[in-house]
């Protein structure tokens, strides 16, 4: 009897674990062999990517883990039929979300790890954007949608994935926890494909950046209500050095985090102290000054893209219609300044700083 009961309890192990014993096990093999050193299309692709990740979601909401990696499994659901597992590492990560959040943003680290796809492989650490409450994903919507619509300005701007992630809990037996999250597009990636290379200096002042480039940046964060960014520090803003222009001194800003703009309003999100603002939805510009003719000119691009920024919103399926109509009036107390009066130059100019 105990022969037998230990038996059984062998092939138990041998039918739960076969995803934890390979660091690259497919489910058919032979479909991979077409697709060697191809893109997977990370982030030049729209379609939700399906995935289940399997760590320890107990330590890591418990502990929520900045400084230790977790061991975990990954898995890219490709088809139906056919998926990737990759054993990886996370962490937590995050300033205000890792302390207030029940389960805050994750960092991947997928170093020494291979994959069947060449521009996966370039990735060693990826940011996962997280819901942050259990059942509550209207914010990681919003905030996802933002960097969609800075895509719309420029291509010097970090590109997303929309993923639906399955989460398997290894320390219980639970149920699984099905939501959505996105990935953020590693720097690396970014200075690549804009031919670029990042500057890691935090003694650069707005003054340091190419004058076009400082004034949309901080034009879209007045527009979407974000104060929480600063180019000295380089606080929520990465800066990168062209290399299509090895000459000059002048450098390039790209956004990023954007939970406490008033677009996004998330329900932890305070303005900046200082500023006296009275809440994350009302503006206040935090950019360099330039001439009311420099800032009008520089506006025009955001009058042409006003309707590709509707849009974008109007279009995504996630969204509940409520939240998609706040963000577009959100959006429209921004573009009624641009009346006879240039009502949204003279706000600027009111708010702009000399540096």
């Amino acid at each position: 009897m105990r022969k037998l009961v230990f038996i059984q309890t062998v092939l138990a192990l041998f039918i739960v674990l076969p995803a934890f014993s390979q660091s690259d096990s497919i489910t058919n093999p032979l479909d991979v062999v077409d697709t060697l050193n191809q893109d997977f299309g990370m982030f030049s692709k729209d379609e939700i990517l399906n995935l289940t990740l399997r760590f320890n979601i107990t330590q890591y909401s418990r502990k929520k883990p900045k400084d230790e990696y977790l061991d975990a499994l990954l898995t890219y659901h490709i088809n139906d039929k056919d998926s990737i597992n990759k054993e990886v590492r996370l962490k937590s990560r995050g300033e205000m979300r890792n302390g207030y959040c029940d389960f805050p943003p994750i960092r991947l680290n997928f170093k020494k790890t291979e994959f069947q796809k060449t521009d996966l492989n370039k990735i060693e650490k990826l940011k996962m954007v997280t819901h942050c409450q259990y059942g509550n994903e209207e914010y990681l919507f919003k905030e996802f949608l933002i960097y969609k619509l800075y895509n719309v300005l420029t291509d010097t701007s970090f590109r997303v994935r929309l993923v639906k992630v399955e989460y398997i809990n290894t320390y219980k037996i639970s149920k699984p926890i099905n939501t959505y999250a996105f990935f953020i597009e590693p720097v690396e990636m970014l200075a690549e494909r804009i031919n670029a290379s990042e500057v890691n200096s935090t003694n650069l002042t707005q003054k340091h950046i190419f004058p076009h480039m400082m004034d949309r940046m901080a034009i879209f964060n007045y527009m979407i209500g974000n104060t929480d960014w600063s180019v000295p520090n380089q606080h929520n803003c990465k800066i990168l050095s062209s290399l299509n222009f090895s000459t000059s001194a002048l450098g390039m800003v790209v956004p990023y985090d954007f939970d406490y703009s008033g677009l996004v309003d998330a329900d932890y999100a305070v303005p900046y102290e200082p500023l006296g603002l009275s809440s994350v939805r009302e503006r206040r510009y935090v950019g360099i000054c330039r001439t009311e003719d420099v800032f009008t000119r520089a506006l025009n691009e955001f009058a042409d893209k006003k309707e590709a920024f509707y849009k974008v919103i109007n279009e995504f399926p996630l969204l509940d219609d409520k939240e998609k109509l706040r963000m577009i009036h959100y959006l429209d107390s921004f573009y009624e300044g641009f009346d006879k009066r240039n009502s949204v130059v003279n706000s600027i100019l009111s708010g702009c700083s000399s540096f």
